[in-house]
């Protein structure tokens, strides 16, 4: 459950096989299939179900979890505000974390690239709906339960490869 909303069982969090070699500690970001993979290491790992926008599709490389938070604010960029005004622009000073209008959910992963911010995040969500398929404006989203035991997973600095 996720608040009020149950999970699908097809979207539930899996201990899933990879290959013997896959370092502990990875994240693996499956844009295109929806899919979220954190190595254990000797073939393990767990996969998770995501949700991801048009920016968020575009997002390939490698990154670092630059920092993390529970319960994060929120400020949309300026390019979202730009985008569509009508939408974003009453959010401009930010939104408190946990406040429903908030789309951080419980947690964030924050990435970085060569030390700078992406502007990408793996967190949570107020709109559990939108996990599985294309949804939200940009970064990667994760039912709140599931951002939750990722999070206490993974330490800042951990890779995150995306595709």
């Amino acid at each position: 459950m996720d608040g009020d909303f149950e999970i699908p069982e097809h979207l539930w969090a899996r201990r899933v096989r990879v290959r013997d070699d896959a370092p502990a500690g990875q994240i693996h970001v499956l844009t295109q299939q929806f899919r979220l993979i954190f190595t254990l290491g000797g073939g393990a790992a767990y996969a998770y179900p995501i949700g991801v926008g048009v920016d968020g599709r575009a997002f390939r490389g490698e990154a670092q979890v630059g920092r993390k938070a529970e319960w994060p604010s929120w400020t949309p960029t300026a390019n979202m505000i730009a985008r569509e005004p009508g939408l974003y622009a009453r959010y401009a000073a930010g939104v408190p974390g946990g406040a429903p209008e908030n789309p951080m959910g419980a947690r964030a992963l924050y990435l970085h690239r060569n030390g700078r911010d992406t502007m990408y995040r793996i967190h949570g969500t107020s709109q559990p709906w939108g996990v599985g398929r294309a949804a939200s404006a940009g970064c990667i989203r994760m039912f709140n339960s599931h951002v939750a035991q990722l999070y206490d997973l993974v330490p800042v600095g951990a890779p995150v490869f995306a595709k």
